[in-house]
């Protein structure tokens, strides 16, 4: 199962000409996940062809605006189209009560189930769980209640060896019995132990989206195995002093983030208006991390190590 981001949304709290508010679309296994949804992001969905009908998730980090503003305009837009199939929302407690005063206001009663999941200022573990993948949570420092989001690949079957194939030529519904954890005996009443003719994949997809936060090294554990993340950075290293009194990161310190967690690959973006050249951000990354990449709207990154 692949996963691939598409950046809806790269500038911070003021939108630049080119840059909108945060917001991008993770899409895994042709199911789509809205991660934050600022202003104008249903627009930003209709220039770059995004099948809206395919958003079964969407995420809110956090309840400044850059991040959440466009979310009553979507729904608003899903209740137009007639959607009937339910949307679940991740996001901070009081965004329900936000969004049932906009609803209410409007007299809208919308056309779908909106089944929302309200994620605790402090907490830290699983929200979902299907056949292909986990999300998880935990919460990142800034200034008001943040939390980042993390998406793992399942290993849902076991992988035959291929020399045990070659050698047995195990029937097709003993091939499936044996992906599924079950041992194999042979014609001539051999048994073969499962874990002696499977493995394990060590390559499955994961990613984590976090932003807003401070440079904060304690998050590092809660990245354990994730190949590629993405970070804000919001700042070059010339504006290092105001990040921190913003509660926001630089470039470089997302990048000791990638680094200190063993990341294969990472993506930032969350970038302040004052920077109209991003490769000034990029090269400040890549002196600590690499295989660092910016978040450019309209661009799907789909190298997920």
């Amino acid at each position: 199962m692949n996963f691939s981001i598409l950046t809806l949304g790269s500038a911070s709290a003021l939108p630049v000409k080119g840059r909108n508010p945060s917001a991008h679309i993770l899409d895994i296994g042709e199911q789509l996940f809205l991660l934050d949804c600022g202003e104008g992001t249903q627009m930003q969905m209709q220039k770059f062809r995004v099948k809206i009908s395919k958003i079964s998730k969407i995420f809110i980090t956090h309840l400044h605006g850059d991040h959440y503003f466009g979310l009553s305009g979507l729904l608003s837009s899903f209740h137009l189209y007639r959607r009937t199939d339910k949307i679940e929302l991740y996001g901070p407690p009081i965004l329900r009560d936000i969004l049932d005063l906009q609803f209410k206001a409007s007299n809208t009663n919308l056309s779908f189930e909106l089944d929302f999941i309200p994620i605790e200022e402090n907490y830290i573990g699983k929200i979902f769980e299907d056949k292909n993948i986990i999300v998880e949570t935990f919460p990142l420092q800034h200034r008001i209640p943040t939390h980042a989001y993390v998406f793992r690949q399942k290993n849902i079957k076991r992988n035959i060896n291929k020399d045990f194939v070659e050698a047995e030529n195990p029937p097709f519904e003993a091939i499936r019995s044996i992906k599924n954890g079950k041992d194999f005996i042979s014609e001539s009443g051999k048994l073969f132990k499962n874990e002696d003719i499977t493995y394990v994949r060590k390559d499955l997809s994961s990613f984590a989206y976090c932003t807003d936060t401070i440079f904060d090294p304690s998050i590092v554990p809660h990245l354990e195995g994730v190949n590629t993340i993405y970070h804000e950075a919001t700042f070059g290293n010339d504006n290092e002093e105001h990040a921190k009194e913003k509660h926001h990161s630089t470039a470089q310190q997302a990048a000791k983030i990638a680094k200190m967690s063993n990341a294969k690959q990472l993506i930032i973006g969350h970038y302040s208006s004052r920077y109209d050249d991003l490769n000034v951000l990029l090269s400040e990354a890549k002196e600590v991390f690499e295989n660092t990449k910016l978040a450019i709207e309209g661009q799907w990154i789909d190298e997920f190590y």
